[in-house]
């Protein structure tokens, strides 16, 4: 017969098994889970937001669906239950972040807001894009989302595109957020949350503006208003809606197609720099396709959406205007605004295939110059000569010349290309005028871009 002490042991023993047996049984699945959960947000794209009110949290729940309906794997995780070394190990990320009061972040952030303030783990791997929501009644507007969008920027990562800033839930600027959503998927057919009310155009004329190119056909399009005159100013964006053949909508919201506006209401017709899009299997696209081939004479379903990040400056400083392709139609739209307001001091820097073919807008540029509202014009044709020259080899060409502009205030417009043109231009003002001071430039509203 065992002993006390023996049966004591025996029994303690197979209790540790038992206990042993059932922890293992329990922590295996979830050891599996973490790791499935993690393996899935490494092979994801992460939508974090931060809210004070649930409007956010709501936001990036919709944006996950419209991702999801492109196709693309999306999870949504609250930003402070987000480790800022998890980041880099995620390749894409979507920021849709609140502010409160005067700039702060919603108090459930706190926790990412204090590991903000260390510049260990760069994320030189990350890509991203920030929805910043705010409100302009408060100083410090959209206040969380430039700091989270300017720390992001500071830790090497790279922006998708510009911040979207959204004043009191504005629905245009929450159709700007799909509408990059579905340049990011390349799924422009994605349907709008909430369909704009469009007023009524007429398409009174079509040009061709590049004959013979090397590219797909650019047109100069008129749009004139068959009933009220709809009010926009330089910088502005044309909602065009690409099924408006008709009046008869269906109940589900349609996609819309976004262009910059190259003319003032003063003119008497919005003017359109559009070129003919083809997708892969050389179909036309949806809106182009439309508007370059449209009836002339025949109705446009479009609304015009204020852009006031690329308002010319209130104030009479020199402006730099950079641009390539069809961004030469915003930049177009601010110059004419700058010789209503008899401001001179503007420096164009514009780029195309070639002279003789992709000239847009040669006359309203000569005309320009005769009268010195510009004071200086760069023009690069990259396919005139042997080596390639491009727009950023102009500022770099000219970078001493740039510096003493933006000494004298200068601000820089960037329109144009969001692929090739506009990273190629930002890297070449941060060698010119670095890093520090290029932010500068933007916090003050001196470094502004419509890029697409």
């Amino acid at each position: 017969m065992l002993s006390d002490a023996r049966l004591y042991s025996a029994c303690a023993a197979a209790l540790l098994y038992a206990v042993g047996c059932v922890y293992f049984l329990w922590a295996a699945p979830r050891r599996q889970g973490a790791s499935t959960r993690q393996a899935n947000a490494n092979s994801s794209l992460l939508i974090a937001y931060a809210s004070q009110t649930g409007y956010a949290e709501q936001l990036a729940r919709q944006t996950a669906q419209s991702l999801q309906a492109a196709g693309v794997l999306a999870h949504v995780q609250s930003l402070g239950h987000l480790d800022r070394a998890d980041l880099s190990h995620i390749p894409q990320a979507l920021f849709i972040v609140s502010t409160t009061g005067e700039g702060d972040a919603p108090d459930t952030a706190s926790s990412f807001v204090h590991q903000m303030s260390s510049n260990e783990q760069p994320f030189a791997g990350l890509k991203y894009a920030v929805l910043a929501l705010g409100d302009r009644s408060y100083a410090n507007f959209c206040g969380f989302g430039r700091q989270l969008d300017n720390w992001l920027r500071h830790q090497g990562a790279s922006a998708l595109f510009d911040a979207v800033q959204v004043d009191n839930g504005d629905p245009a600027a929450l159709r700007h957020w799909q509408h990059q959503l579905g340049t990011l998927t390349n799924r422009p057919d994605l349907p709008d949350w909430e369909a704009p009310r469009y007023d009524r155009w007429r398409l009174a004329s079509r040009t061709q503006l590049n004959h013979g190119s090397a590219g797909d056909p650019c047109f100069h399009i008129e749009l004139e208003p068959a009933g009220h005159v709809p009010s926009w100013t330089a910088g502005d964006i044309l909602e065009v809606d690409p099924h408006n053949s008709t009046w008869e909508h269906p109940e589900t919201p349609l996609p819309h197609r976004e262009y910059s506006i190259a003319s003032l209401r003063e003119d008497g017709a919005l003017h359109l720099l559009i070129r003919e899009m083809r997708r892969e299997d050389g179909s036309l696209g949806l809106g182009s396709g439309w508007l370059t081939r449209a009836p002339i004479g025949i109705e446009v379903a479009a609304r015009t959406r204020i852009n006031s990040n690329f308002h010319p400056p209130a104030e009479d400083r020199p402006l730099i205007l950079i641009g390539n392709g069809t961004g030469i139609a915003g930049l177009r739209a601010l110059l004419k605004a700058r010789s209503a307001a008899g401001r001179r001091r503007n420096w164009l820097i514009f780029g195309e295939r070639n002279r003789a073919h992709d000239a847009f807008y040669s006359k309203d540029i000569e005309d320009w110059q005769r009268q010195h509202i510009l004071e200086r014009t760069d023009l690069a044709f990259s396919r005139d000569q042997d080596q390639k020259r491009y727009v950023q080899h102009v500022l770099l060409e000219n970078a001493e010349r740039v510096r003493e502009w933006v000494e004298q205030g200068a601000a820089i417009y960037v329109c144009g290309s969001l692929k090739g043109m506009a990273p190629a231009v930002h890297e070449a003002l941060e060698r010119i005028l670095g890093r520090e001071l290029l932010e500068s430039l933007t916090s003050q509203g001196r470094y502004r871009r419509d890029v697409y």
